[in-house]
C-alpha cells in the first residue's frame, strides 16, 4: 500500500480526480468529512446512547457523543504526529503533492469522530440483543429465507458495520450518505472484512466485520481506489487494514482505559485514592512531582493524571505506529497499537479495576437486561408488522405508520434488506427512544 492512493479524496459520485494541491486551504476535503459527521442526525443521537452507565442521569458522565468527541481530540493529535513523521520519512508526499501532516489529523479526527455511529443503544448489550433475537429468539424463522452471509450478518450484528452503512447508504435523493472522502471511510473501518468467514486468522483486522452484504461492493470499490492489500479470496472479500485505521483504534482505547476508569470514580464505583494509585504508576516515569503535591484536592489531581496518562499514550502509540509503518503499508501488522504498549500491565490492571467496578457493577447490568428485553420487543413488533406471516393486523397497519422512516420497505422485495433496515432502524434509536417506543407498543404510555 501507499501513502498517495491511501490519502484519497474522492468521494461516491466524483466523476473527475481531487488533488490535494487542488484543494482550498480555507476549508480541506477532509475537514469537510468531520463537519459533515458532526451536523449528521445520527451523529446527534450519540448523546443519548450509552458510553459507561445506560440512562445515567449524572452530568459527568459521558455518553457516546463525549466519548466520540474526546476519542476524535485523541485522534487528532495522534493523527498530526504520526503525520509530521511520515512526511519527515516521506518528503514528496509534501513537495509533490502538497499535503500535510494536519491533513493525517483531520482523517483520523474525522474517522473517530464516526467511530461508534453505528452502535446501538445500551452499549455492547444492545449488539447482542439484535444478534441473539435472529439466533435464539422469533427471528430464527428467517433463517431459510437468507443466504449463510446474510444471516450471519443478523446473528452477529456488528455496529462497526452497521455505522459503515450509515456513513455510505444511498437514500432517495441522498446518493452516496453523506460522501465522506475515501480515506477517511479506510480509516473508519477497523475491520475490513465481511461477517464470514469468522475470525479466519489471529489478525485484529479480522476478529469482527465491517460491512454487511448489502454494502459489499461499496467497501471494494472504496478498497480499490485506496490500494487497500486484499487478504481475502473470491468467496470471502477482506482487505488489510488502512493504516490510520490503526491510530483510530488506538484513540478509541486510549480513551476509554483512562476515561471510563475517571467516570468510575465520579460515581463512587471505585475509591480515588485507590484509583489515583493506579493511575500514578502509568505515569510515574512523567509526573512533575512538584507540581503534582501544589494540587490540594482529589479531583484536581485526577484531571493532571488523566491528561498526563493520555500525553504519554498518544506519545508512545505514536512511536510504535512510526517503528511499524514499513509493516503496515505492508499489510503486514497484525496488532493493535496499544497491544505493544510498554505500560500493558499497568493498562491491564486499571481495565480490570474499570470490569469488576463498573461495567459489571448491579446498576449497569440491570440496565443492560432492560434494554436486553426492550430491543428484543422491538424487533419482534417490527419484523410482524414488515413481514406478517398472515393477513396484516390493525396493530400492524399503526406500527407502519408510527415509524415513517420504514414506510418504504412495504415495497421492498428482499427479505435480507428488510430485515437489515429493521436492525439498522432498531440501532439508531437513542436509550430514551427505545424506552419510548417499548411503552407505547406495550400500551404503557398512555396517560
Amino acid at each position: 500500500m501507499n501513502w498517495e492512493q491511501l490519502l484519497s479524496l474522492r468521494r461516491a459520485g466524483d466523476t473527475h480526480k481531487r488533488l490535494r494541491k487542488e484543494q482550498n486551504e480555507t476549508r480541506l476535503g477532509f475537514e469537510v468529512d468531520y463537519d459533515r459527521i458532526i451536523f449528521s442526525s445520527a451523529f446527534r443521537s450519540l448523546q443519548d446512547k450509552t458510553q459507561v452507565i445506560p440512562l445515567s442521569k449524572t452530568d459527568f458522565v459521558h455518553t457516546r457523543l463525549t466519548h466520540s468527541l474526546e476519542v476524535s481530540v485523541v485522534g487528532r493529535s495522534l493523527g498530526r504526529l504520526a503525520g509530521e513523521k511520515i512526511l519527515q520519512k516521506r518528503p514528496h508526499l509534501q513537495t509533490v503533492h502538497a499535503y500535510k501532516m494536519n491533513d493525517f489529523g483531520a482523517i483520523v479526527a474525522a474517522a473517530a469522530l464516526a467511530h461508534d455511529i453505528g452502535n446501538p443503544p445500551f452499549g455492547h448489550s444492545g449488539e447482542k440483543a439484535i444478534g441473539e433475537y435472529f439466533s435464539h429468539g422469533n427471528g430464527q424463522r428467517f433463517k431459510k429465507q437468507l443466504s449463510e452471509a446474510e444471516y450471519r450478518d443478523l446473528i452477529k450484528f456488528e455496529g462497526n458495520a452497521n455505522g459503515f452503512k450509515i456513513l455510505t447508504e444511498n437514500k432517495p435523493g441522498v446518493s452516496g450518505g453523506l460522501r465522506l472522502s475515501y480515506a477517511t471511510l479506510g480509516a473508519f473501518t477497523k475491520y475490513p472484512k465481511e461477517s464470514l468467514p469468522y475470525r479466519p486468522t489471529p489478525n485484529i483486522a479480522d476478529k469482527k466485520f465491517g460491512f454487511f452484504q448489502d454494502q459489499k461492493q461499496t467497501f471494494d470499490d472504496i478498497a480499490e481506489e485506496l490500494g487497500l492489500k486484499k487478504t481475502g479470496n473470491n468467496e470471502n472479500m477482506g482487505y488489510a487494514r488502512h493504516p490510520l485505521a490503526f491510530l483510530v483504534e488506538a484513540a478509541d482505547d486510549i480513551c476509554y482505559t483512562i476515561i471510563d476508569f475517571e467516570d468510575g470514580i465520579n460515581l463512587g464505583l471505585i475509591d480515588e485514592d485507590y484509583a489515583l494509585e493506579y493511575l500514578i504508576k502509568l505515569v510515574k516515569n512523567n509526573i512533575n512531582t512538584k507540581k503534582y503535591h501544589s494540587l490540594k484536592n482529589t479531583s484536581d489531581r485526577l484531571a493532571y493524571l488523566r491528561a498526563l496518562a493520555i500525553s504519554t499514550l498518544i506519545n508512545e502509540a505514536v512511536e510504535t505506529f512510526i517503528a511499524n509503518e514499513e509493516a503496515i503499508l505492508a499489510g503486514d501488522f497484525h496488532e493493535a497499537i496499544f497491544d505493544k504498549s510498554n505500560y500493558e500491565a499497568q493498562i491491564r490492571d486499571i481495565i480490570k479495576i474499570s470490569v469488576e467496578r463498573i461495567y459489571q457493577s448491579d446498576e449497569v447490568i440491570s440496565k443492560e437486561i432492560a434494554g436486553y428485553k426492550m430491543l428484543s420487543y422491538l424487533l419482534d413488533t417490527y419484523t410482524r408488522a414488515f413481514l406478517p406471516e398472515t393477513e396484516d393486523s390493525n396493530f400492524s397497519k399503526l406500527v407502519i405508520k408510527s415509524v415513517p422512516k420504514l414506510a418504504w420497505l412495504k415495497e421492498e422485495t428482499s427479505i435480507y434488506k428488510i430485515l437489515l433496515e429493521i436492525c439498522s432502524y432498531t440501532a439508531s434509536l437513542t436509550d430514551g427512544n427505545t424506552v419510548a417506543s417499548f411503552e407505547k407498543y406495550k400500551g404503557l404510555s398512555i396517560k
